[in-house]
């Protein structure tokens, strides 16, 4: 069992989103949060996925000094992309609305870059899930935008909130990619991880 493998570790999250936080807490992993204040700007002409990847990189490269030998560092960047732009966290209400509306009736791409490290060793991958979102009516959006106000979110809504439950047709890829972190294929990565530092050691 990983639990068990990582037993000799500190596993440290650098996120604040408290779901990332509630999934790794229910795939078993004991962790501690720390947090900094990060520059999430990339270079211009990067795709969907090297955007994440970039960001979540960078976020790691920013805490690799102050890692000790048993520490493993976690950082992870989700966003949207949809039509070939990206779809961050909105600034405010009506940002939220105008992102709302280039995702209904559409579909986009929920990409989430993941980087684990140590003083050793780094890895950073990524996982894109497609979402499927019917049309909604202005009505909706402005209601969802409203009620539940999700500025703290790519492309300006939860899965797991009421958007989803109504507009979601269909995903082709991880659910839990969309909520904001690839579980399953985070949880294999760190056993890799964990088992190649071994032996290196």
């Amino acid at each position: 069992m990983l639990p068990d493998k990582l037993s000799d570790y500190r596993i440290i999250l650098a996120s604040r989103s408290p779901r990332r936080q509630q999934l790794l807490r229910q795939a078993g992993l004991k962790f501690d949060v720390v947090v900094k204040d990060f520059d999430e700007s990339y270079p211009v002409g990067l795709n969907g996925e090297e955007i994440a990847r970039y960001i979540a990189e960078r976020k790691a490269e920013s805490f690799r000094n102050e890692l000790n030998d048993n520490e493993i560092l976690i950082t992870a960047d989700t966003i949207v992309w949809c039509d070939g732009k990206v779809l961050g966290k909105p600034a405010d209400i009506n940002e939220t609305i105008s992102m709302l509306g280039i995702i209904s009736g559409n579909t986009h791409e929920v990409i989430t870059g993941v980087s684990i490290i140590s003083r050793k060793k780094k890895v950073v991958f990524s996982d894109t899930s497609k979402v499927v979102f019917e049309a909604l009516t202005d009505e909706e959006i402005r209601y969802y935008a409203e009620k539940f106000r999700p500025l703290d979110k790519a492309g300006a809504y939860g899965i797991q909130e009421w958007i989803g439950l109504v507009a979601c047709s269909r995903i082709e890829g991880s659910y839990f990619n969309v909520v904001g972190l690839p579980v399953q294929k985070l949880y294999n990565e760190v056993k890799k991880f964990v088992t190649e530092e071994n032996i290196v050691q």
